[in-house]
């Protein structure tokens, strides 16, 4: 996956996190996905990170 793929995996992320939790701010999703993104961002295979990431932040937003 490049880094292109990448981003656009993380925005329909979004999309399906906002989808999941109409309560929360867009704007909160997305500093819960960017963080954990960043969390994740120094490995070298990136094939999954959308779907960790996805995992990762719905936990925190479902906290």
């Amino acid at each position: 996956m490049n880094r292109d793929d990448e981003v656009k995996a993380l925005g329909i992320v979004v999309d399906r996190l906002a989808e999941r939790f109409p309560h929360l701010s867009r704007s909160s999703i997305e500093e819960a996905v960017r963080e954990e993104h960043q969390a994740l961002d120094g490995g070298r295979i990136r094939d999954f990170v959308p779907v960790l990431v996805e995992h990762a932040a719905k936990a925190r937003l479902s906290g």
